[in-house]
């Protein structure tokens, strides 16, 4: 799949949705010029190890004419006919396919035998990001403010799409070898403008107006987005429940009862008190423009262009030739904290190959 060519120069916010309006028309063109495009040969692929195993697996393939490496997603006919999952399979493989964004997993290739259809897909081989949050509990806020960079930007951008996500969680964010983000499984993915009523997600990331059961619409993502910073920094969800008393969560989400660490800085708190809001109208992400230079800033000019480090460096995609297959379930993100590398707003901006010289400050003044 190719990538953007366009050439960008933002220098303000006005700027920047200009590219965010290009990007979403090269979107929607993709999006309506998808057809049902035929499967190619599993013969172009050699199988290299099993990555994950069930119905829904996931394998390390190489190209037979080349010496690329993927992570091919695995999914069982069977299994999908009888998990009534087709039409969510086609919908990942449509988001997948039309969706272009520097923090965002996309779709290389699809292939299929008699028993299994594949997504190719680029291999990500840091890890869940969840798993690397497991192993040292905490982020400071400055390590939170690099990751939270990365997924608002990618909101961001799914809603300009007009893509609700509805699954954010540490387990569908991946990290490559350098140590950025790559936001996966697509499934619960829906177009729509406006609202929608389906009840889907994971419980301890639900906003209260799907635990209601009420429509709902974007907003539902900047609230797991809310969660999900809490709990980079406290190293815990919000609700969380010792019992695992889910109705009892469920309560506490509806009225929005949780504790805020004392140890949270008055910018963080201010973050999460403005995602965590049970009123809609009210839920946002405070967004500024700062032309300021400081050290609790992530300058947008290399935050776009990738310039900051990665906290942590994982396993390079070389590592999995040496290993045997049963080795590589065992697999574990390596690498110390560190100071991270390159800004988020980097990368997008060598994605998009774009100038910029502003600061777009997202979280406590982040990226």
């Amino acid at each position: 799949m190719s990538q953007h060519n366009s050439q960008y120069v933002f220098n303000s916010k006005e700027d920047y949705n200009v590219i965010l309006d290009n990007m979403s028309r090269e979107f929607e063109e993709r999006w309506n010029h998808q057809t049902q495009s035929p499967y190619t040969n599993l013969d172009n692929y050699i199988t290299r190890a099993v990555l994950g195993n069930g119905s829904f697996g996931t394998m390390l393939v190489r190209e037979k004419s080349g010496k690329n490496y993927y992570a091919a997603k695995m999914m069982s006919k069977e299994d999908l006919v009888r998990l009534k999952q087709v039409a969510h399979v086609h919908n990942e493989k449509h988001v997948l396919n039309a969706a272009r964004f520097p923090f965002l997993i996309y779709l290389v290739d699809s292939t299929k035998c008699f028993d299994y259809l594949y997504l190719i897909l680029p291999l990500v081989n840091g890890g869940e990001l969840f798993s690397y949050h497991r192993r040292v509990r905490k982020f400071n806020e400055k390590h939170a403010r690099f990751y939270a960079a990365q997924v608002a930007l990618a909101l961001e951008y799914m809603h300009k799409m007009h893509l609700m996500y509805r699954d954010l969680k540490p387990e569908n964010i991946l990290l490559d070898q350098r140590g950025y983000i790559k936001i996966t499984d697509f499934g619960f993915t829906k177009r729509v403008d406006g609202r929608t009523s389906t009840l889907c997600g994971t419980p301890e990331y639900l906003a209260p107006e799907i635990v209601q059961l009420r429509p709902y619409n974007k907003s539902v993502d900047w609230w797991a987005f809310g969660i999900l910073v809490y709990e980079f920094v406290a190293g815990r969800s919000p609700f969380a429940i010792h019992n695992r008393d889910v109705i009892l969560m469920y309560s506490k989400i509806c009225i929005c009862d949780y504790k805020m660490p004392s140890y949270f800085t008055a910018q963080l708190r201010s973050l999460v008190e403005s995602l965590m809001q049970v009123d809609t109208s009210k839920r946002k992400l405070e967004r500024r423009l700062q032309r300021r230079e400081g050290s609790s800033v992530v300058p947008g000019r290399r935050l776009v262009r990738h310039s900051q480090p990665g906290s942590h460096r994982p396993l390079p995609a070389h590592h999995f030739r040496r290993r045997r297959s049963v080795e590589l379930r065992e697999l574990r993100v390596q690498g110390s904290v560190q100071v991270p590398n390159k800004p988020p707003s980097r990368i997008v901006c060598e994605f998009l190959n774009v100038n910029v010289s502003f600061e777009i400050v997202v979280f406590f003044s982040v990226c």
